[in-house]
């Protein structure tokens, strides 16, 4: 799962939604780095990143990619679930989803001291609204470029939005199978 995913399944707290996108920033363990709220969203993430790799809907989904992009899938999967999850965000939430990513972006720039990268791209994100912008379809490959900025082998995101596309249905339909069982493992651990 991408941010829009775990800021979904994290807690509507300002520092349940912090910590479910510190969780992408923050490496190592914890011990009263943050509020504890902040650092219990952040195990919720990692939580739910360990359930989200070793499902078998998402292996199989995974097993759908030519074998040259295996090494890649499993970045360009997060990215396309939260596509999924912003392109059909009515069946999953009942907020539209662009009240959800302004109240999210309020929270997040109002921080004074974000990890890392974050406090990087924060503005960037915010002013783009890149959460609801994974809706689009075509948004996806510029998210990928900037992905592969930061891979030590872009070249292994080159060419992947032709794949995607060729396997945009049956991937939606493990999305739609797999993300009702990850918001109950989610509101298991976190009853938001």
């Amino acid at each position: 799962m991408n941010y829009l995913a775990h800021l979904h399944l994290g807690g509507q707290q300002p520092q349940q939604l912090l910590g479910s996108l510190y969780g992408d920033f923050v490496k190592g363990t914890l011990h009263g780095r943050f509020p504890p709220t902040l650092e219990a969203a952040i195990q919720l993430h990692r939580s739910i990143d360990s359930y989200t790799d070793s499902h078998p809907i998402v292996l199989a989904a995974l097993a759908r990619f030519p074998r040259k992009r295996r090494r890649y899938a499993g970045i360009v999967l997060d990215v396309f679930f939260d596509h999924c999850l912003a392109h059909h965000w009515h069946d999953y939430a009942v907020q539209p989803l662009t009240e959800f990513t302004q109240r999210f972006y309020q929270v997040l720039l109002a921080e004074p001291e974000l990890p890392g990268r974050l406090a990087h791209i924060a503005p960037m994100m915010a002013a783009d609204d890149w959460l609801a912008a994974y809706g689009d379809f075509a948004t996806l490959e510029y998210v990928f470029r900037g992905i592969g900025r930061r891979l030590s082998r872009p070249e292994g995101l080159a060419g992947v939005m032709p794949e995607l596309e060729a396997l945009y249905q049956p991937l939606l339909e493990d999305f739609r199978e797999f993300y009702p069982q990850l918001q109950a493992f989610a509101s298991a651990r976190w009853p938001c």
